[in-house]
């Protein structure tokens, strides 16, 4: 491909979709999404103070929960413009390059949150099935290698088919399905041969997604043959509740992925609406949830929050 043509490609701009049928009911719109973007933010930014505040949650458990909501924060403000801008009528169109690299991000977030549930996973692993020496095996040390690792993983592994996408000739409409880029909706608009971002992209998300989908049900049936090996009944409830959150995050973080994933396989005849509800529930979902469920469901966090909001009552 000559210079010029590469220069007039990378300039191409596309049209953001917002909801469809729906424009000039934008504003009210945007209101609660503006509100679920503000819990995002609010929330998140909630659980990081009250770990890094709390001396008694310096624990692995609580390492790996802050690393998920900082996860879930970059989530929403890789978005946050692009969707409310659509909607308060600020932008209509994106660049390439600002495209690229929003989709750059939203995959390798995306990537990162599942790496993170599944040391999760681990961590709850050791602390049922290897009690006694869990401080000794989950030390600050292999907690920091832990995270480097999940960052190498999320970061360094999704270049090679996103850089790609620099180089991709767009001869069909300019038209992405949401307000945001992702990079299926890319590679859809492109008339070059998209090959290898299509057998990477898949291998990615295999290696990735998949892979730690099938290691967190590994660990989880570890976890419950453990559990239903102890002979008191009281402590075996005790044992299945510290994993409830975990549960709970893992469904609404792999649930809108599958969704999505089969609305854009299968579900080609259905309104365009319905993708553009999919792909805001695959973005928000998540970075809504995790901190409502681990104020709500973690004891030592709801009791820290609860004690937050007194203290500003006084």
């Amino acid at each position: 491909m000559s210079p010029i043509s590469i220069l007039n490609v990378s300039s191409s701009r596309f049209i953001l979709t917002g909801f469809p049928g729906l424009e000039v009911h934008y504003l009210w719109i945007s209101i609660p999404f503006s509100s679920i973007y503000a819990m995002v933010f609010l929330g998140n930014c909630m659980v990081l103070h009250v770990i890094r505040t709390e001396p008694s949650l310096h624990q692995p458990m609580f390492y790996f929960l802050a690393m998920l909501a900082l996860t879930d924060l970059c989530m929403g403000l890789s978005t946050m413009y692009t969707v409310l801008g659509v909607l308060w009528g600020i932008i209509r169109e994106i660049s390439l390059d600002s495209c690229i690299a929003q989709s750059y991000f939203i995959h390798g977030l995306s990537f990162m949150e599942s790496s993170v549930l599944l040391a999760m996973a681990f961590d709850r692993y050791i602390a049922i099935c290897n009690p006694l020496r869990y401080s000794s095996i989950l030390t600050n040390d292999k907690i920091m290698k832990i995270g480097v690792t999940i960052l190498c993983r999320s970061s360094l592994l999704i270049p090679p088919v996103i850089i790609r996408l620099k180089f991709l000739n767009y001869c069909h409409p300019h038209i992405l399905s949401h307000s945001f880029c992702l990079h299926q909706d890319l590679i859809r608009m492109a008339c070059s041969d998209i090959r290898f971002n299509s057998i990477y992209g898949l291998a990615l998300v295999i290696s990735n997604l998949l892979l730690d989908a099938v290691l967190i049900l590994i660990s989880y049936i570890m976890i419950l043959h453990a559990v239903l090996a102890i002979a008191s009944r009281e402590e075996r409830i005790k044992s299945l509740q510290t994993c409830v959150s975990h549960i709970c995050a893992v469904s609404v973080f792999y649930i809108p992925i599958i969704g999505l994933t089969m609305v854009h396989r299968f579900g080609k005849h259905l309104s365009p609406l319905v993708h553009v509800l999919m792909g805001n529930i695959y973005i928000l979902f998540p970075p809504l949830m995790n901190p409502i469920i681990y104020s709500i469901k973690t004891q030592q966090i709801r009791r820290r929050v609860q004690r937050l909001f007194y203290l500003k009552r006084m």
